[in-house]
C-alpha cells in the first residue's frame, strides 16, 4: 500500500509542470557523476535512462522538446558547475541558451519511444536516438559555443575497451554506443511489445565493443623519450608571475643528470615576451644547458612583433629560443575572450571574464627536438578538441604535449576532468600525450591511453620524470577521421526522408479515398 502511495505521489509530481521541469533538470544532470572527480564511469551505462523515460512519457511533443531543453541545461550546468565562481549568473544564461540544442533530441526520443512502441520503432530508435545525441555534441563542440567539454564518451577515459573504440571512431563512437545502450535499456524497461528489440540493442552494443576490443589494430613500439613535467604549484599576489618563474627554474635545475630529452612547463609559465626580456632568455638557455634538454615553455604576454596578447608554446634550447613557436588557436570563451563583446561585454562586470581578448594563432606546429623526436603542442582548452590532436598526428608528431592551467578552479572537478582527456586523445591518435599544468592535475598517457605513472595532484610544487614509450603506425581514427558523425547524419537524413515519404503516401491514400467516396 505504501509503495502504491509513493508511486502515486511520484506520478503527481511529474504531472505538475514545475515538478516535471525539476525532474528534467535532475535527469539531465545525472550523467555528470560519471566524469571526474566522482568518476563513477559505470553510471554512464544507465545515466540517460531516467531522462529517456521522462521524454517518452511526455504528454505532447512540445513538452518533450521542453524536457529535452531543460535536461540539456541541467547537463551543462552539472558538467560546468565549477565555472560558477568565475561567471556567476552568466553560467545560468549560457546553460539555458545551449540547452536548446537538446530540444529536437527530446522530440525525437518522444516520437520514437513514446506510447507503446513496437519492435520496428525501437530498432530505428537504437540508431536514430544516439545519432541525434551525436549531432548535439558535434554542434556544441564548436569552439564559439564552448567547445567539446564533457562529451558523454569522455566519461570512459579509464575503461580499456572504450579506449580501443576511440582509436577506431574517436570519442564519437564511444558516445554513440553509450547512448544506444541507454536507449536499449529504456526500451527493455518500459516498452513491453519491444523488449526483444531492446535486448538486441543492448547485446549489439556489447558485441561491437567486444569485437573492437579484440580485433582492432594496435600501435607498434618505436623507442622511448624521457620527459619531465614541472609543476610549480599555487601562487598568490602581485609577484605571482616572478615567484612562479623562480620555482619553475629551481625545479628544472634539479633535473640535471637525469637524462631527460624534454622539459615541459605549464600554460602561462612565462608572463613576458622573451624577445623583450634577454634576462629571461638567458636564464632559460642556461637551464637547457644544465639539464641537457630543450625546455618547452608557454608565454602569455603582449608580443613585440604583433599587436595583442598571445599564448604561445616556445621551445628553448641551449642557445635560447629555437624558433619553434605555436600560438594558441582556440581560445576559451569568456576566459580568454568575450564573444560579441559589444553585446556580451557586460559579463565582465558580473564575473571574471577576460578584460581584453587574446589573439589567435593561424596554424598548428610540429616541433623537432635535437634527437629528432617530433612533438605537437596544444594549449589548455585545445586538448578537448579531437581534430587538433588528429591533425598533429597526421603531420608527424610522435608526442602530443598539452600545456594547461586550471589554477582558477583549483578545488573543483575541473583539474581532474581536464587531465582525463589525455587518455582519450592518446588512444585516438596512437600518440602518447603529456598534460603539464601550473598547479595540477598533470598527467601522462601512453599510445593506448593508459596512464603512465601517478597524476601530479594540486597540493604542492613538484617535478616528475616519465619514460614515455613512443609508437608508430596510424590509428583508424586518424586515417578515416570523423566517420561516426557523418554516419549519424546519414541515419537522421534517412529517417527524415522515410518520414516524409510515409506522410506523402498517407496523404495520397487519404485523397484517393475521398475521391472514391465522392464518386
Amino acid at each position: 500500500m505504501a509503495g502504491t502511495v509513493s508511486v502515486g505521489r511520484c506520478g503527481a509530481l511529474l504531472t505538475a509542470p514545475w515538478g516535471r521541469a525539476a525532474a528534467a533538470v535532475l535527469a539531465g544532470a545525472l550523467p555528470a557523476l560519471a566524469f571526474p572527480a566522482p568518476a563513477l564511469w559505470w553510471l554512464a551505462y544507465v545515466a540517460l535512462v531516467p531522462w529517456l523515460l521522462l521524454l517518452r512519457s511526455s504528454p505532447t511533443g512540445y513538452r518533450a522538446a521542453l524536457d529535452g531543453w531543460l535536461g540539456g541545461a541541467g547537463l551543462l550546468l552539472a558538467v560546468h558547475h565549477w565555472l560558477l565562481p568565475s561567471l556567476h549568473v552568466f553560467i545560468l544564461v549560457l546553460a539555458a541558451l545551449l540547452g536548446v540544442l537538446w530540444a529536437p533530441w527530446g522530440l525525437l526520443v518522444h516520437r520514437l519511444l513514446g506510447g507503446d512502441p513496437g519492435p520496428g520503432r525501437v530498432l530505428v530508435a537504437l540508431l536514430a536516438v544516439p545519432s541525434g545525441w551525436l549531432m548535439v555534441e558535434l554542434v556544441r563542440s564548436w569552439e564559439y559555443l564552448g567547445g567539446p567539454w564533457g562529451l558523454f564518451g569522455a566519461s570512459q577515459w579509464q575503461v580499456t575497451p572504450a579506449l580501443r573504440l576511440a582509436s577506431v571512431g574517436g570519442i564519437w563512437l564511444v558516445s554513440f554506443l553509450l547512448v544506444a545502450l541507454n536507449t536499449g535499456l529504456s526500451a527493455l524497461f518500459r516498452a513491453p511489445r519491444a523488449r526483444i528489440a531492446g535486448a538486441a540493442g543492448v547485446l549489439g552494443c556489447v558485441a561491437v565493443t567486444a569485437g573492437v576490443w579484440w580485433g582492432a589494430p594496435e600501435p607498434e613500439a618505436a623507442g622511448t623519450l624521457r620527459v619531465a613535467v614541472v609543476q610549480p604549484g599555487p601562487y598568490e599576489g602581485d609577484e605571482g608571475g616572478r615567484h612562479r618563474f623562480d620555482v619553475e627554474e629551481r625545479l628544472t635545475r634539479g633535473l640535471a643528470g637525469r637524462g631527460v630529452a624534454l622539459v615541459v612547463w605549464g600554460e602561462s609559465s612565462v608572463d613576458h615576451d622573451l624577445s623583450r626580456r634577454p634576462d629571461l632568455r638567458g636564464r632559460l638557455a642556461a637551464l637547457s644547458r644544465t639539464v641537457g634538454a630543450d625546455v618547452l615553455v608557454n608565454v602569455d604576454a603582449r608580443r613585440a612583433d604583433r599587436p595583442g596578447i598571445f599564448k604561445s608554446s616556445v621551445l628553448v634550447g641551449p642557445d635560447g629560443p629555437t624558433g619553434d613557436r605555436y600560438d594558441k588557436m582556440r581560445l576559451v570563451p569568456f576566459g580568454e575572450y568575450v564573444p560579441a563583446r559589444s553585446v556580451l561585454g557586460w559579463a565582465t562586470s558580473v564575473g571574471k571574464a577576460a578584460r581584453e581578448d587574446r589573439r589567435r594563432g593561424d596554424r598548428q606546429v610540429v616541433m623537432r627536438l635535437p634527437d629528432g623526436a617530433r612533438i605537437g603542442p596544444l594549449v589548455c582548452f585545445e586538448s578537448a578538441f579531437p581534430d587538433m590532436s588528429r591533425h598533429l598526428a597526421r603531420e608527424g608528431a610522435q608526442l602530443l604535449v598539452a600545456q594547461s592551467s586550471t589554477s582558477t578552479f583549483q578545488r573543483s572537478w575541473a583539474p581532474r576532468q581536464h587531465a582525463s582527456l589525455v587518455a582519450l586523445r592518446a588512444a585516438e591518435t596512437w600518440r602518447p600525450m603529456v598534460h603539464a599544468t601550473l598547479t595540477g592535475v598533470s598527467a601522462v598517457a601512453d599510445a593506448r591511453g593508459r596512464r603512465i605513472g601517478a597524476w601530479l595532484d594540486t597540493d604542492r610544487p613538484t617535478v616528475a620524470v616519465y619514460e614515455v614509450l613512443l609508437a608508430r603506425g596510424t590509428s583508424p581514427y586518424v586515417r578515416y577521421g570523423d566517420w561516426v558523425p557523418w554516419g549519424a547524419l546519414a541515419v537522421l537524413v534517412c529517417c527524415g526522408a522515410a518520414t516524409a515519404v510515409r506522410r506523402w503516401l498517407r496523404r495520397r491514400t487519404a485523397a484517393a479515398g475521398q475521391r472514391t467516396g465522392t464518386a
